[in-house]
């Protein structure tokens, strides 16, 4: 018996590739260690509004050759990101966020850091899956720090919630696509290999 879900896809060759299941933007979450005062933070994390996905760009180098012209590759650069939190009441979020700008300039004793070992972090960006498996996809950000902080504003006719929102400038990105299986559970062994995975929160198995 034929079914309707068989005549959705591309047809190639004769044949048709069925749709795969497409990756949700709201399925995400965002790590980061050595935030703030250092240390994992999960109150960064539970507050997370939206984040950019890494910009990978190259310098493009002209060489002049006779009669023509070729282009061959430059350097590299990954583009900042974008990443909004909720200013919780608690004051947990805009404090850390506090602690991260003072390791990298110390306002009260107009002083910086001696290097950027003293006040860069780690940030990882992971894909979910709606179930409880482990994340199918990340972007591991290394040596990241706050280019930017918009600290939002207030008003007498609005209802939204306040927001921070950070630019993060960071040296290098990893992507790692890990394996997914039908059925929402992860294949065995670790998707990951390739990045040191964060510590585990007590008691949470996170």
């Amino acid at each position: 018996m034929a079914v309707t879900k068989d005549k959705f896809g591309v047809p190639i060759e004769g044949a048709r590739l069925g749709i795969l299941q497409p990756k949700l933007k709201y399925r995400f979450r965002v790590l980061v260690t050595g935030f703030g005062a250092g240390g994992r933070s999960d109150e960064f994390t539970s507050n997370i509004v939206s984040v950019t996905r890494p910009t990978f760009n190259v310098d493009e180098v002209e060489v002049h050759s006779y009669n023509s012209r070729a282009y061959i590759s430059g350097k590299h650069q990954w583009e900042a990101i974008t990443l909004s939190l909720r200013d919780d009441i608690t004051n947990q979020v805009s404090a850390l966020v506090g602690q991260q700008i003072q390791r990298q300039f110390n306002h009260f004793e107009q002083t910086t850091a001696v290097s950027g070992g003293d006040y860069k972090f780690d940030m990882l960006i992971q894909v979910l899956d709606g179930t409880n498996a482990e994340p199918t996809e990340q972007w591991e950000l290394e040596g990241c720090m706050l280019q930017q902080v918009n600290y939002s504003d207030h008003s007498y006719d609005a209802s939204e919630i306040v927001q921070l929102d950070l630019t993060v400038r960071y040296d290098n990105a990893v992507h790692v696509a890990g394996p997914n299986t039908l059925g929402g559970k992860v294949a065995a062994g670790d998707p990951f290999p390739l990045v040191s995975p964060l510590p585990a929160t007590p008691g949470t198995g996170v």
